[in-house]
Formats: C-alpha cells, sequence, structure tokens
C-alpha cells in the first residue's frame, strides 16, 4: 500500500444526496453501507468491489494499489 487514500472525502448516497466522510478499511470490502440522513442501505454497483467503489469519491484502498479488494 504504497500512496493509499484512506478517507473517503465524500460517500455519497444516490437516494437523497447525503454526503459524509467515512474511513475506508485496509483489509475488507464494505459491501453494505446505511445512509445516516435517509436509512437507505447501499450495496455496490454491478462490477464495483465495495461501496466506496460505488459512492465514494475515491476508490478503497485495494483498488487505488491496482488489486482487487475481494479475492
Amino acid at each position: 500500500m504504497v500512496n493509499s487514500i484512506l478517507n473517503s472525502t465524500l460517500i455519497t448516497c444516490p437516494q437523497c444526496g447525503f454526503e459524509k466522510q467515512e474511513q475506508m478499511p485496509l483489509n475488507a470490502c464494505t459491501y453494505f453501507y446505511e445512509c445516516d440522513n435517509c436509512k437507505t442501505r447501499l450495496k455496490p454497483l454491478a462490477g464495483d468491489c465495495c461501496v466506496f467503489c460505488s459512492y465514494g469519491s475515491v476508490k478503497c484502498p485495494p483498488v487505488q494499489d491496482g488489486r482487487s479488494c475481494c479475492r
């Protein structure tokens, strides 16, 4: 993990547009995420490995490093 960004500057709910800063895990996928505002349960979009890759301002650390976070 050379230069990975660990904080997703914003994770944005596609239902209500609520944005929140979250820290991403280094060694696990975050497959589900509940919006603090509208309580919508988010899951990754097709082809993405985690909610940060789908709804975050940056991809998850393993993807930033050119790896898959879900093996």
